[in-house]
């Protein structure tokens, strides 16, 4: 059965499904940005200029930190960069997909969010359990809230459109 409009603005879902797409396409967004930074920094003279900027910011009261991040940079080296940017990338389009198909009102991305979402979370957990940090536990709780919350949509919506059926081939 197609999706209607009608369907979609009946949604009683859509203010929630539109929270999560919002969600989704600024996620994109921010890693267009970081792969976009990423290949700019694979060039070693962009690189050189970046770390020696570092070196020569006038910051008195984070220099410790300044200068642990100068010595991960040169650690890092510019190769690496190249490879942040793809798997930025990769994230930006999974992402994409789901904040457009949410936004669309597309019942498989209700699905096809909810298995991209779960297959991060175990990545997410041993972060938190291995670097534990605020942002990173409000992450997790945050996708975990996504998954159960897209879970009841999705099957909402599947009962919603069998007893749509049913009325219709009356």
């Amino acid at each position: 059965m197609p999706e209607s409009s009608t369907a979609h603005a009946a949604h009683p879902h859509r203010a929630g499904l539109r929270v999560i797409a919002v969600y989704e396409i600024i996620k994109t967004t921010c890693l267009v940005l970081i792969a976009a930074a990423a290949f700019h920094l694979d060039r070693t003279q962009n690189f050189e200029q970046l770390v020696h900027w570092l070196k020569h910011l006038p910051l008195t009261d984070s220099s410790g930190l300044r200068w642990r991040l100068v010595s991960a940079l040169v650690d890092f080296g510019p190769s690496r960069f190249v490879a942040i940017g793809m798997v930025s990338l990769g994230y930006a389009v999974l992402f994409g997909i789901e904040g457009i198909g949410l936004l669309m009102g597309k019942y498989w991305a209700e699905w096809f969010t909810v298995i991209a979402t779960s297959s991060l979370i175990p990545l997410e957990l041993y972060e938190v359990l291995m670097h534990f940090g605020w942002l990173q536990l409000a992450a997790l709780v945050g996708n975990i809230v996504i998954v159960i919350y897209l879970v009841r949509v999705a099957v909402q919506t599947r009962e919603a459109r069998k007893v749509l059926a049913r009325t219709h081939s009356h």
